[in-house]
């Protein structure tokens, strides 16, 4: 089955366009490639967007903007967004952040998307030609939305604030196993203020670990103080099974992970 592909200057155009049966926007190709490359049919048509503003990342006071069609491995590479380089280079090999980008990690599937968990950490924005919404808000309607990302706002933590973590059976560009990313903000004495707590692989897309952050304020990093977060963090989840771990497995070894990652 062959696919057209369609090419627009700007993303109000492309918008129009994707709201055909079988269309579906090609950033990266990461993802819709593979898909195709395997048999899916139910894709006929692919647009894709070349205004620059997105692939254009902008600091300031801050806060960072990356385009949704900056690629990961920009993002790893550039010297103001130091606290984000981590997360991005978990996302596959060199090859794979060369291509993949921001906006597409959005949409990934679990067990991928490991940046789009670190962005819901850090309670990112997502915008869109009607506008902007937070993160959470994005995630839980992707599937049905229509529209094109075209840029995520984020705040930029402080390198003690923030954390991310991913475990793989492979390193270090293997599959997620799970992975999680938290933003900590402490007093003087080291009490834990406020929490955010996001998790990969948990579901079919990122997720908060709201009953995890609740546990968490008030304590101290200390192995008796944060038992029970580590004892909540499973809360509400729903870990996927698939060839690389099953649910079982992802639900065991979460609380001696996100102990590892609170105390490390």
């Amino acid at each position: 089955m062959s696919l057209a592909l369609q090419t627009f200057l700007t993303v109000k155009d492309a918008d129009a366009a994707l709201q055909a049966p079988g269309t579906r926007y090609l950033g990266g190709g990461t993802l819709v490639v593979r898909a195709a490359n395997e048999g899916d049919v139910s894709v006929s048509s692919l647009v894709r967007v070349t205004e620059p503003s997105l692939s254009a990342i902008s600091v300031s006071g801050g806060r960072a903007w990356l385009g949704a069609s900056c690629t990961i491995a920009a993002v790893a590479r550039h010297p103001e967004l130091a606290a984000l380089a981590p997360a991005a280079r978990a996302i596959g090999g060199p090859a794979i952040r060369n291509m993949a980008t921001v906006g597409g990690n959005l949409f990934a599937p679990a067990p991928y998307g490991d940046f789009a968990v670190a962005l819901l950490a850090l309670d990112a924005t997502v915008a869109t030609e009607a506008g902007e919404m937070p993160i959470e808000t994005f995630l839980a309607g992707r599937d049905t939305s229509r529209a094109i990302v075209t840029a995520v706002g984020v705040s930029l933590p402080r390198a003690e604030s923030f954390r991310f973590l991913k475990v793989s059976r492979v390193k270090p560009k293997g599959v997620s196993v799970l992975s999680i990313a938290a933003l900590l903000q402490r007093a003087a004495d080291g009490t834990v203020t406020s929490a955010r707590i996001a998790l990969g692989c948990m579901a079919d897309r990122p997720i908060g670990a709201k009953a995890a952050e609740k546990a968490l304020l008030g304590c101290k990093l200390t192995p008796e103080e944060i038992a029970p977060a580590l004892a909540a963090v499973g809360e509400g989840t729903s870990p996927i099974t698939d060839p690389i771990a099953s649910a079982w497995y992802r639900a065991e070894v979460l609380p001696v992970h996100l102990g590892r990652l609170l105390l490390g």
